[in-house]
């Protein structure tokens, strides 16, 4: 009995389920290693480390890392993204908006930051692809943002009613942060800009102010936290929270779609609420706990397909 030609389709069903769940895997990987660089930041300024010696940790070692690739692309236009465009977005996206964002966690608990400066990086993002972009918002990304502004009101509060005005002052900080990061993502794609490389400029550029890190603050004093402190920053704000964040979304970007991926960042809050508290100790209060999951739902309704 002769068997039917199915053409290799049977076959080829495993074979097309493995990108999607490598995919999935890498955009979850992401989240993850965007969540552990929150929680390192909120230790390592626990246990002494100031916003200068994480931005160091967060930049010189991913700019020596990719200070071959930009030399092999061309200094002279910064790998095609130009002088200007690439300092526009060094200060957006690079040490400037990193130190104001360290700066807030010394203000708030670890809940405030990682719920605040997503939240407002996509309401900020909303709002300029509308104006800015020109691109049309459906009624879906609307309600989620307002969802969205209902659950930072929930936090904030919190700020206001038991952490005082300092709570205020760190949360506006966390604002602050994500409008730049909108801002920043907003000019990728206006001027058509691949992020892999924009963070390898960002790095390298960053490089510059090694230097003056070194002639105001010196390396003696991050020495004395020993080598297993100061590896542990390395790794989770100059690897994991920069470089291999951003790759592991590039590729379940490049494996799902730009739609399917975004649901990804999406959950960085709630994955750095859960570590700080696994790894911390940091129990989340309940006005956290309810405007987690208020902004969890407006991002759901942000980024339904219309």
């Amino acid at each position: 009995m002769n068997q039917p030609d199915d053409g290799g389709k049977i076959p080829a069903r495993p074979l097309q389920a493995k990108p999607a769940l490598l995919g999935m895997a890498c955009g979850a990987g992401a989240a993850l290693c965007w969540a552990l660089g929150f929680v390192a930041t909120r230790h390592g300024l626990k246990i002494g480390f100031t916003p200068p010696d994480l931005l160091m940790h967060r930049f010189v070692w991913s700019g020596m890392a990719f200070l071959p690739l930009v030399l092999r692309a061309g200094v002279s236009d910064l790998g095609g993204i130009g002088w200007s465009r690439g300092l526009v977005l060094m200060v957006l996206g690079g040490p400037v908006m990193s130190l104001i964002s360290y700066t807030g966690f010394l203000f708030v608990p670890l809940g405030h930051g990682s719920v605040i400066q997503p939240s407002s990086a996509t309401l900020g993002g909303l709002l300029l692809a509308a104006v800015f972009l020109r691109e049309r918002v459906p009624p879906s990304r609307v309600a989620g943002a307002i969802v969205i502004v209902g659950g930072l009101a929930v936090i904030g509060a919190e700020s206001i009613g038991h952490i005082g005005a300092h709570g205020v002052l760190g949360d506006l900080l966390f604002v602050a942060t994500g409008l730049m990061f909108a801002v920043f993502g907003t000019l990728l794609r206006h001027w058509r800009v691949n992020a892999f490389s924009a963070a390898t400029v960002i790095s390298v550029l960053s490089l510059a102010l090694l230097p003056v890190y070194v002639a105001f603050v010196g390396f003696a004093r991050v020495a004395a936290f020993g080598f297993g402190e100061n590896a542990l920053q390395a790794l989770a704000q100059g690897i994991l929270a920069g470089p291999a964040a951003l790759y592991l979304f590039a590729f379940s970007i490049q494996t799902m779609g730009v739609a399917r991926a975004a649901v990804f960042p999406a959950t960085v809050p709630a994955l750095t609420i859960l570590s700080g508290w696994l790894l911390l100790g940091e129990t989340p209060t309940a006005l956290q706990a309810a405007g987690l999951m208020t902004v969890l739902f407006g991002f759901y309704l942000a980024q339904r397909q219309p």
